[in-house]
């Protein structure tokens, strides 16, 4: 089991779970229709946030409010999901950014503090991200981390608007969370 109380932390981010008192400061995050084109569900909406945060609140995925310790803001969210104690893996996804924290160096932060978490305390094996195939900004970064594209499962899920997805996805494995490492000067 997840800890549903975790934190998580380093120099650039903070990482805590999601609260319902955090919903008006990320909806205000939210009102782009556009930032929701690779994303499953559509936050911009009232419907739309609620079926995202819902499975959160549940406890099915541990889903977290991130925070630039630069500004003390709220930015965006990120998440663990699919956690398999017996095949040693987890997920990490569920991830979006408002558009001021865009490009930053906050998604790179906050997948590398998550990653440490995975590979250090819980001894995981295995670490996957995914995303639409679509989506080059994220292949992109996910390469620049070091993750390892593994393949296409297409028409793999229904976006927002009726849109079936190609799924591609990426992985980390210990070894190669140790390269990045090494690549960040072991800082985290």
């Amino acid at each position: 089991m997840l800890d549903h109380h975790l934190i998580l932390e380093n120099d650039k981010v903070l990482l805590r779970p999601l609260q319902k008192q955090d919903f008006p400061i990320l909806r205000a995050l939210c009102t782009d229709p556009k930032m929701w084109t690779w994303f499953t569900f559509d936050l911009s909406t009232e419907e739309g946030f609620t079926n995202w945060a819902d499975p959160a609140l549940r406890g099915e995925r541990l889903q977290f409010t991130v925070v630039d310790k630069f500004t003390g803001q709220l930015v965006g969210s990120t998440a663990f999901g699919n956690y398999v104690p017996r095949d040693q893996r987890i997920e990490i996804g569920w991830t979006w950014l408002g558009k001021a924290a865009q490009g930053t160096g906050i998604n790179q932060a906050m997948k590398k503090v998550m990653l440490q978490y995975c590979f250090e305390k819980l001894n995981l094996k295995r670490v996957e991200i995914k995303t639409d195939v679509l989506n080059l900004p994220a292949r992109h970064a996910l390469l620049k981390l070091g993750a390892v594209e593994e393949g296409v499962l297409r028409s793999h899920t229904l976006m927002v608007h009726g849109r079936r997805r190609d799924t591609i996805y990426y992985s980390v494995l210990p070894e190669e969370w140790e390269k990045i490492k090494k690549r960040s000067g072991n800082r985290v």
